[in-house]
Parts: structure tokens; sequence; C-alpha cells
């Protein structure tokens, strides 16, 4: 059938021929041979960049979903590609399995997540992909082909984050490991003292991540590390709320910065601090229902702090809009050709803009300070690059490139968006 797709944020949008939801691997090959193209795979439009827009084909993975098979020995579970994360942490906990890490939101397809390198933090903890076993996906040739990490570790490496344009994932098998619990700490601190103590704060939990509130001189600190203790209740979440509060005195007291400012800063150091103990199931996702725009960039872990100082005094001065926080993230280092984190510890720094607004102006001034100290992308996030610019950024970027001509010789999968991506001449 033919239609309308949108993205969760309502930037990016398409009217392709045909919207096809195939029910397994045999019916998904039957479609890429022969659908009109581009062909295009969608998880859960969790995306803000056109990796999915074609006017071609779409592939929803909706019915691709739920778990195939686990090892309890070995913590593995098998799960088709079209599985939500929410849905996911279920299945696993249910077979005594957790997965090692996440993100904060727990909406897209696991197939989507891997494809362009979704994360969590942690100085020593990998982002989704780093847990592939094994993949099953479906050639531009329409056949159903496996690789496993023990006979095919690069391939594995090569389509392990693969942005839907080496063979669309059907199933994956996943390291994971056994169900545990997390005490999970939040309190507030001044953006001077994070950004003077950052890789000693960052490196001292197993997972910890920090929001900076423009226009407040503070940041919220959150820090998540094992615990075998009772679980406690988890506190009630506010943070739509206190969105809701930002844009309110954003809106109303445009007119006079100065108390906007220092109503800002006084809310945000009264933010009560958070102390509880819960399954890990029940600690990293957050309700996010407020929609927005966002850029990514994976920074050299050393040069996080400098580039979100100039950020903020980048925000703070000339874009008063702004008043989504800024994420900031560690991620380990990895093998994965076209992962942001191919072989360097990363700082990752998220900005975001309300959807209702038009995010342009501000990504676009952002964007050189990232790439003044070395970004790489989140694949999923909003970004101007081209092949010229990532194949400077990804060293064993012509070999990927190799692979994805062998995986889809026919270029099924190459959507305008993703010729320039790629450096692909129409």
């Amino acid at each position: 059938m033919s239609g309308n797709w949108s993205n969760w944020s309502g930037f990016v949008t398409a009217s392709p021929k045909r919207i096809a939801s195939p029910a397994d691997a045999g019916e998904l090959g039957d479609i890429i041979r022969t659908a009109p193209a581009p062909v295009r795979v969608a998880g859960a439009g969790h995306s803000f960049t056109p990796l999915v827009k074609s006017d071609g084909t779409i592939l929803s993975l909706e019915k691709l979903e739920g778990l195939v098979s686990h090892d309890p020995q070995k913590h593995q579970a098998r799960v088709r590609a079209g599985t939500r994360l929410g849905a996911l942490m279920h299945i696993l906990q249910d077979v005594g399995q957790g997965l090692p890490n996440m993100g904060d939101i727990d909406r897209q397809a696991i197939g989507g997540a891997l494809g362009t390198a979704t994360h969590g933090s942690g100085p020593k903890l990998g982002a989704y992909h780093t847990q592939l076993e094994a993949v099953q996906i479906v050639d531009g040739l329409g056949r159903i082909r496996e690789f496993t990490r023990s006979d095919d570790q690069d391939m594995i490496h090569a389509t392990g984050v693969a942005l839907g344009a080496f063979g669309v994932l059907s199933e994956v098998t996943m390291n994971n490991i056994a169900t545990y619990r997390l005490r999970r700490r939040k309190w507030v601190l001044p953006i001077a003292d994070m950004l003077r103590d950052f890789e000693t704060m960052m490196a001292a939990h197993r997972s910890a991540e920090f929001y900076y509130i423009p226009f407040s001189g503070y940041a919220q600190f959150i820090a998540s590390d094992l615990s075998d203790a009772a679980t406690t209740a988890r506190p009630t979440e506010d943070d739509e709320g206190s969105l809701r509060t930002l844009r309110r005195l954003r809106t109303g007291l445009a007119w006079l910065p100065s108390l906007r400012r220092a109503l800002i800063t006084g809310a945000v150091k009264k933010v009560p601090a958070e102390d509880y103990v819960q399954d890990w199931l029940n600690v990293y996702a957050s309700d996010r229902q407020t929609k927005f725009n966002e850029m990514e960039y994976h920074l050299p872990f050393e040069e996080g702090p400098r580039a979100l100082a100039e950020i903020i005094e980048l925000t703070e001065k000339h874009f008063p809009e702004v008043y989504f926080p800024m994420e900031v993230r560690s991620v380990a280092a990895d093998r994965f050709w076209l992962s942001p984190f191919y072989e360097r510890p990363t700082c990752s720094i998220a900005i975001h803009h309300d959807a209702a607004n038009d995010p342009l102006p501000f990504m676009r001034a952002v964007e050189p300070i990232f790439r003044k100290y070395g970004g790489r992308p989140h694949w999923g996030k909003m970004h101007s690059l081209k092949a010229a610019d990532l194949k400077k950024l990804y060293p064993r970027w012509d070999e990927a490139m190799a692979v994805r001509r062998d995986i889809d010789p026919h270029n099924r999968f190459i959507s305008p968006y993703m010729a320039g991506l790629f450096g692909i001449e129409p």
C-alpha cells in the first residue's frame, strides 16, 4: 500500500509508492527484489536524519518482533529486528538476562538502534552494536545471509552499524549479561565544577552522564552503579513538567533575560537529589513526550569539556529561544568500521530544540564547534556531513563501502540522501 510516513518529531516526511510490513525474512526478500526502489527500512522513526525517507518503498519491521531463542549459560538472546527496546527489556528480564547498558529512550526498534550506533553512557560500556554475536540480514538481491562473530568477524564489524544500507536486519543474536540491579543517583552542581572535574566524575561510576540546563549555570549529574541492595521506589519523574516550566520562562521573559536566568538558576538549585535502587529495566529509560529535534556528535573524550563550554557560550549569547537541556555522555571505544566510537574513547554531546521551532539555525551554528574538535556525527541525529567529510573520519571507510557494494550490488537501498552520504553517483 502507498501512504505517508513521518519520523517521531515530524521533521522528516515521505510519501512512498509503497509501505510494506513483511512478516518474515522470506517475505522481506520478495519485497526487496520487486518493490519500487529505493527501499528504505523504518524501525520506530526515532532518527532525525532522512535515513528512512524514500519515494519508492519504506519497509516497516513492526511484524518482525519478539524472542526467537536464548542461551541461559551464555546469556545470549536471538530476537527479531523490529522488537522495540521497551519490549526487549521485559523479554530479557523474563529469561534472566539484561542489556549491559541503555540510552534514555526505549521506543526504538533494536534494528534501528543497532544500525545508527545508538548508545547509553559509561566509559567502559559500548553501544548496542558491541553486543552483536550474530546477524541475519536480507541483502539487496533478496537473499538471506547470516554472519557470526566467530566465523565472520570482519562482516560483523562492517555491518554492525549499517544505516539500513548493508542489507535489512531481520534477526540478531546479542551478548547480554545476567539480570542486575543499579543504584541510581542524581544531584545538581555548578557547570564550572562539572567541566573542571569532568574526567574524574565520568570515570568514577559504571555509568555517568549529565544534563546542562541552558541559562542556569548548573548541571544535573546522574550516576548508576551495580548494587545488590533491596529495591527502593523510583521517584516520580517530572521531566515533562520541568520542560514546560523552562518553555514558559523562555517565552514569558524573553524581554528580560536577567530575570529569566535568575528564575531558572533558582529553580534548578532547588531540584531535590535522588537515590534509589531498582532492577536494570526500571532505571535507564525516561518518558519523553515533548517532541524535539536533536544533533549529537561524538568527540575524543578529552575534548568534551572544551567543546561543551563553547557550545554553552554560543547558545546563551545568540539563541535565547533554546531551553532543552544539553546531554553529555561517555562511550567506550570499539572496532566497528562505521561506528562513531571506532578506536577511541568518546564524549558524546547532544543538543536539542523544540520540534515546534525551526532547528536548523541553532544546529548549523553549533556544528562547526563539534567538527573543530574532531567530532563524528551520530548517524541518526541531525548533521550536514557528506561522503567526502565522513571518509576523513573513518579509517576503514573504503573497506566498508566495498562490503556495501557486495551486499547491495544494484543499489536497491540507496536513496538520494544515502547517495550523498556514501558518495554514490546517481
